[in-house]
């Protein structure tokens, strides 16, 4: 049907005699479908599919699992698809720590950012053999500055200096905001009337995959040039803890109709990100 080594053109005749016109680069297995009709499934050894880059086709086919399993040709593979198994362990157990603020403010490949930034962690670990490395033992300070939502960066929204602390023996995590004029201080998306200060702090078990985790936050707060005064967000943990410790700060938009206070856009907009962390 095509030439992946030519890189020509092919075109597929569908069931009701239409062409769908397939341009393949050279040597790849991906390619657009170009046309005015798009097709999905699988027709001829060609998987058709829609992704959010568009109308896509990729020939169907791979390397024999038992080969990939055993084959010393495939040992690096193997030690790199183990980290980023574990890279995306990690990343979702510290995405189920803070749920419910995550509820309320993600964006949709927050997923795929996060496993990301914790495969650069991965690779910062000089203790374990590659393919057995872990985030904690690598550069975990890496992930200070993460943000949960590139739809509404807290870097682009808060723009006062904070102070955001983790006392590791007596188990007291804080966020201390100074005094400020919202309006003027907080980058808030049209129709906001109100927004809210929150945090949330967690100690989280990598390996046993749970979390104890608590939240707090203000109450809803003028969107205004009313002078707001020192904000500080008390959180407590388990003293002298040995897991990781992380600590998030967030704003919440909101609207309010008729004293009833709306999450504006579902929280599109919403802020939240790593400020603070404490590997041990």
């Amino acid at each position: 049907m095509y030439n992946f080594v030519t890189g020509n053109p092919t075109t597929v005749a569908t069931k009701r005699n239409h062409k769908i016109f397939i341009h393949f680069k050279k040597l790849e297995i991906m390619a657009s479908q170009d046309g005015i009709f798009k097709i999905k499934g699988t027709l001829g050894g060609v998987t058709f599919y829609k992704t959010k880059d568009g109308h896509l086709a990729r020939e169907k086919g791979g390397i024999d699992k038992k080969r990939m399993a055993k084959d010393p040709a495939f040992k690096r593979t193997r030690e790199n698809g183990s980290e980023f198994g574990r890279a995306g362990t990690y990343g979702k157990y510290l995405r189920s720590a803070f749920r419910p603020m995550l509820n309320n403010t993600t964006d949709k490949r927050v997923v795929s950012r996060l496993v990301k930034d914790l495969m650069t962690i991965i690779k910062t670990d000089t203790v374990n053999a590659r393919g057995e490395r872990t985030p904690v033992e690598g550069n975990f300070e890496l992930l200070r500055g993460f943000e949960f939502n590139s739809n509404g960066l807290l870097s682009n929204t808060l723009y006062v200096p904070y102070n955001a602390s983790i006392d590791r023996a007596s188990g007291a995590v804080s966020v201390e905001l100074p005094e400020l004029i919202p309006e003027q201080m907080i980058s808030a998306p049209a129709g906001t009337t109100h927004f809210k200060i929150v945090a949330g702090a967690s100690e989280v078990d990598f390996q046993a995959g749970n979390s104890l985790t608590a939240y707090t936050g203000t109450a809803e707060i003028p969107w205004d040039n009313t002078l707001l005064a020192q904000v500080t967000l008390d959180l407590a943990l388990t003293a002298a803890s040995t897991l990781p410790l992380v600590l998030l700060l967030g704003v919440e938009f909101y609207q309010e109709i008729n004293g009833v206070f709306y999450m504006l856009n579902n929280g599109s907009f919403n802020a939240l990100a790593v400020v603070n962390l404490n590997k041990q």
